[in-house]
């Protein structure tokens, strides 16, 4: 392997991390904006939904690390299911797959997605919030 095609200078040893305040809790986003993925922790309180939601371009997937939680989404037959979030195993939903979080406790969940592109349509959200348009996100985000 040739090492010298790779550039030194986008190198970085500098950490991340990025609050985003949510009318169910916040999340904490550790991959920087400008990668070809994006990585959260969702900290839902006891009780709070996040809005049950579909994603015309994003695709996510979910592990839970503390708390009870679960998602509310549709199957294959576009039946709405609950999926408690069991301990050490991992959920993904489909581009075009209405779903929704649910804190049962306080919890904390590892999201890891395609980039935040696209919109995300709210299709019912318990805080009377719009669709998420790329410009809505940033508004949302304080990037505006």
């Amino acid at each position: 392997m040739n090492f010298s095609q790779f550039k030194k200078n986008p190198f970085t040893t500098q950490s991340y991390v990025k609050r985003v305040e949510k009318p169910w809790g916040y999340e904490l986003h550790w991959v920087p904006e400008d990668k070809p993925y994006m990585g959260k922790l969702l900290h839902i309180a006891a009780g709070k939904r996040l809005s049950m939601q579909v994603h015309d371009e994003k695709q996510e997937s979910w592990f839970i690390v503390s708390g009870q939680g679960k998602v509310v989404w549709e199957n294959d037959n576009g039946e709405r299911i609950e999926t408690p979030l069991e301990p050490g195993k991992g959920y993904s939903t489909e581009v075009g797959q209405r779903h929704r979080l649910v804190g049962i406790t306080d919890c904390d969940i590892i999201e890891v997605s395609t980039p935040e592109k696209g919109t995300t349509y709210r299709l019912e959200d318990d805080f009377a919030r719009p669709d998420e348009t790329p410009e809505e996100r940033k508004k949302e985000r304080g990037e505006l």
